[in-house]
């Protein structure tokens, strides 16, 4: 396909993604992807990286998952082509015999073989512009750190993983401080030392990156983290309900039993520091006692 016929191609999707209905988006992208992969030159020349690349975080799954595999398929050409051309170059500075083993493949693509603990997107060298947006460029490359961490997975495995995460998560929370704050929490998640498996869950797909990013602090955490915030609640629940010698009385809370408006309360952490604290109420009318959070 040349320059002119890809050019066209990328007005005439353009064009289907704001007028038309999805169904003739996904053709459009099922056809793109069918065909050979465009070079380095032709990606710039025609802006089509940057036109698929939007649409991995469209609202429609089957076109942001069309864009997300054309693009995967047109930078993997792309690495392959400058890899070529390395080797060549090294090859005419310094020939090598005929019966010399095939130059390795790239490595981007191989297994990671460094220390584990020390990945860093800068030090994996890898190019994190993807998005055109800085501050979702920064995400992509915090959520690599993350997942990268204690991997030997790919560089261009978990870019990939990466990218499909912020994309998840941006069209969730769009560009509001909760996307930062879930960025920000997921990376910290993903580098507890007490969870590692949470990382090659989500890098093997068995959690899929739109389930990733809504799950809560306790589905975050690692069943051995859960059960120890369940005996600190069951000890500070104990603590709780010794009886005091004094309790506020409120009249803003009524008994659900008997209606009156005189009720005393205390309150207690009964869970891990970063959860709300338990209220527990007794009626002075009827004795009702309940809680809550």
């Amino acid at each position: 396909m040349d320059d002119k016929e890809l050019s066209k191609r990328i007005q005439v999707l353009s064009k289907a993604v704001v007028a038309e209905p999805a169904s003739n988006v996904i053709n459009l992208l099922e056809e793109l992807k069918k065909e050979q992969a465009p070079t380095e030159e032709q990606l710039r020349s025609t802006k089509a990286g940057v036109v698929v690349g939007k649409l991995r975080s469209n609202a429609n799954k089957d076109i942001a998952r069309l864009a997300t595999e054309i693009v995967s398929k047109w930078r993997k050409n792309v690495d392959a082509a400058k890899d070529a051309k390395r080797r060549k170059l090294e090859q005419s500075k310094s020939p090598t015999p005929k019966d010399s083993p095939a130059p390795p493949s790239s490595s981007f693509s191989k297994p990671y073989e460094g220390d584990p603990e020390k990945r860093h997107f800068k030090t994996d060298k890898v190019d994190i512009s993807r998005t055109g947006n800085r501050a979702r460029d920064g995400s992509i490359g915090v959520l690599y750190n993350g997942l990268a961490y204690r991997s030997t997975q790919s560089i261009e495995e978990v870019l990939q993983r990466a990218m499909e995460v912020e994309a998840a998560a941006f069209k969730v929370y769009k560009d509001t401080p909760a996307y930062g704050n879930k960025i920000r929490g997921l990376m910290t998640s993903l580098k507890r030392k007490d969870n590692p498996e949470l990382g090659r869950r989500v890098l093997s797909g068995e959690i899929a990156a739109e389930k990733f990013v809504v799950m809560t602090s306790e589905e975050l955490a690692s069943d051995a983290q859960r059960a120890r915030d369940r005996e600190l609640e069951k000890e500070n629940m104990k603590k709780a309900q010794v009886p005091q010698a004094e309790k506020s009385i409120s009249d803003q809370l009524k008994c659900s039993k008997c209606g009156q408006r005189k009720v005393s309360y205390s309150q207690a952490q009964t869970r891990s520091a970063d959860e709300p604290m338990t209220t527990f109420c007794e009626c002075t009318v009827c004795g009702n006692r309940w809680k809550f959070s």
